[in-house]
């Protein structure tokens, strides 16, 4: 090794991917530990920091081209020590030039004080506030201000965030790319507006109400009424996640729905007031779909403010069959409170998306319809690698042993079926038709049916759902 230049042990080291065998590689000799810490770039470090501070500090000298940074205290208790705090991220600030993405979980000691320090890192592009309580809309605004570079941005369990001037700067900035809110109960759907013009650069969007939180409230109809007239230039949409959100019908989130023109993945969970004429102007204008996951609500979690109860149908299934012929993913799901003669979509109609689209990978949950019928005509899809079926519980033995007839089937997940038993699974067994078999909570089969029903299996049994 001493013979060799720095540049190929530099090249060496570069390809040793995990950070335990980085930390023994840098105890072989003086050479390569000082090349180690100049080629570090990457950090997690949580609970360990005792005391925080200095040993950030000790940290931050020995590698002093960090770029990527993720503090988490996660299973924190006082007993630890002192948590990282404000004076901490003016460690950061001033000990890691090249830092660009930062992420802050469970750091409950850290305040709008400290944001204000990041501030000064001009080269950042990506912060992540995961449960920081003692952050306000206002550290945040500090920040962007600052650091105007910003392209990726997630706030998760920021209970104190409101929208404030935050959301309308960094929207004229235009230079978000993704961003993420998920339960920050003092962000709703209509602040979402605030974010004007930076709508036409975001690539990713994100954004998910407390559901617990909101019920417990009236909802507040003039939120969704700002939209109603406002034009959302969403073109460069690529990902969206909605997640516990009012759609109202024509304003609000709906307004975007059939503007994301190269849309590639999008996910409804429990969106209340989706309609099929939302679907299908998604499917007519997102003609590159790749991925869809539907969690649709039962009738009883409507709210008042829905004059007819709203339920999409086959309709929507059938404008994404003609229209999005890359979609490869779909996942359909009913809410517990569903009952069988409210489902939504019919067996025919999702056979018809999947013998219509290359579809790869196939989730059904609580789907009732869905049955050994159904099971059959799965015998020709072509393209299906993946089907996983959660509480679909028409689905019996008969059904269940076709699975060796799908042409290229090689994942199988069962969670929650009480209509199969091991009696389903015996003609899989040695015929090496699976790669990896999956079954969780289903009551009739045992860990010994299972066996040699795959070349990887795996068995939970937990029936405490049944009670």
């Amino acid at each position: 090794m001493d013979d060799l230049p720095d540049q190929l042990v530099w090249d060496i080291l570069s390809r040793v991917k995990k950070t335990v065998d980085k930390n023994s590689a840098s105890l072989a000799c003086k050479r390569i530990y000082e090349l180690d810490n100049e080629q570090r770039q990457s950090m997690r470090v949580g609970c360990g920091l005792d005391p925080a501070n200095q040993a950030l500090t000790s940290l931050c000298n020995r590698f002093p081209n960090l770029a990527k940074v993720e503090i988490t205290y996660a299973g924190w208790m006082s007993k630890l020590g002192k948590q990282l705090d404000d004076q901490g991220l003016v460690i950061l600030a001033n000990n890691c030039p090249s830092l660009t993405d930062l992420t802050l979980s469970y750091c409950t000691f850290i305040t709008d004080v400290g944001l204000r320090h990041l501030a000064s890192c001009s080269k950042l592009s990506a912060l992540k506030l995961n449960f920081t309580p003692r952050i306000t809309g206002c550290g945040i605004l500090s920040l962007v201000v600052g650091c105007k570079n910003l392209t990726i941005l997630h706030l998760i369990r920021c209970l104190n965030v409101t929208s404030v001037e935050w959301l309308e700067y960094i929207g004229k900035l235009e230079t978000l790319e993704d961003l993420s809110i998920k339960n920050c109960r003092a962000l709703g759907e209509g602040d979402l507006i605030k974010l004007g013009s930076s709508w036409r650069k975001l690539k990713r969007l994100q954004f998910e109400v407390d559901a617990n939180y909101r019920y417990m409230k009236v909802y507040d109809r003039l939120a969704v009424d700002r939209w109603q007239k406002q034009w959302i230039p969403c073109e460069s949409m690529l990902e969206l996640s909605l997640v516990n959100c009012i759609i109202s019908p024509g304003r609000g989130l709906a307004c975007m729905l059939g503007k994301c023109k190269n849309l590639e993945k999008i996910h409804l969970d429990m969106c209340v007031g989706v309609r099929d004429c939302d679907i299908i102007g998604l499917a007519k204008k997102s003609s590159n779909l790749r991925s869809i996951s539907l969690r649709v609500p039962s009738d009883f979690s409507l709210p008042l403010l829905m004059n007819n109860p709203l339920r999409l149908t086959d309709e929507s299934l059938k404008a994404l069959a003609q229209n999005c012929s890359m979609l490869e993913s779909v996942r359909i799901s009913f809410s517990d409170g569903e009952f069988p003669s409210f489902s939504s979509f019919t067996q025919n109609g999702i056979l018809n998306l999947i013998q219509m689209c290359p579809i790869r990978e196939l989730a059904l949950d609580h789907v009732y319809s869905f049955n050994d019928v159904g099971m059959e005509a799965l015998c020709s899809a072509h393209y299906l690698e993946t089907l996983e079926l959660v509480r679909c519980q028409e689905i019996s033995d008969e059904g269940l042993q076709l699975v060796g007839q799908f042409p290229r089937l090689c994942i199988l997940r069962l969670k929650k079926c009480l209509g199969v038993t091991d009696d389903g699974l015996y003609p899989l067994a040695g015929t090496d038709k699976l790669d990896f078999l999956a079954v969780e909570d289903c009551p009739q089969i045992s860990e010994r049916g299972v066996q040699g029903a795959a070349r990887s299996v795996s068995f939970r049994q937990d029936l405490s759902w049944m009670y």
